[in-house]
């Protein structure tokens, strides 16, 4: 399995903290702590993931 290929929302800042999303993986979505790359991460199912955004955009989160 390849490993995730990690990148930053188009809205954080290149200095500031941020989160990092991986989604080249079509059945796992990974998140990570840009401060700690090497740390642990937070997978999902893609499905988890597309649940949780549509929640963000409803409003119901």
């Amino acid at each position: 399995m390849p490993g995730f290929e990690y990148r930053k929302s188009s809205y954080s800042d290149e200095k500031a903290e941020c989160v990092e999303i991986a989604t080249n993986i079509p059945t796992r979505v990974a998140i990570r702590d840009s401060k700690r790359p090497t740390g642990p991460s937070l997978r999902l199912l893609s499905a988890t993931w597309t649940t949780f955004q549509a929640a963000l955009r409803e409003g119901a989160l």
